[in-house]
């Protein structure tokens, strides 16, 4: 990977990890009752899955394949879904993959990170 390669690679992990903060800090913190009663944090939750998204998406493809511990694939796809879903979106889902699934990736991608940036 050139330095410049790397560059943009730490960036869309450090973006990908802001990402996730602000869904534990604004959303996840919560709870999910509250989330269950509040279109904006439901609405929040699709904003930020679709940047997070947008963030894996500009990872190059030998670096994903280089680092599959991380569900680089599921996180497009969700970010697709959010973007294209329109009125067929489970909020349900979006939770889980922000209460659940998100801070174990965010952890694995943390990992990634202080490898690549010392």
């Amino acid at each position: 990977m050139t330095t410049r390669e790397q560059e943009r690679t730490v960036a869309c992990l450090r973006d990908f990890l802001r990402f996730s903060d602000t869904a534990a800090r604004v959303i996840v913190a919560r709870g999910k009752a509250a989330y269950d009663a509040d279109e904006a944090l439901r609405l929040a939750a699709e904003s930020i899955l679709h940047k997070l998204g947008e963030a894996v998406a500009r990872l190059p493809d030998d670096f994903t394949a280089a680092n599959p511990e991380v569900s680089w694939r599921a996180m497009k796809a969700t970010r697709n879904l959010v973007a294209h879903g329109c009125d067929h979106v489970d909020y349900d889902i979006l939770w889980a993959a922000l209460a659940h699934r998100l801070p174990l990736e965010a952890e694995r991608v943390r990992r990634i990170l202080d490898q690549l940036s010392p």
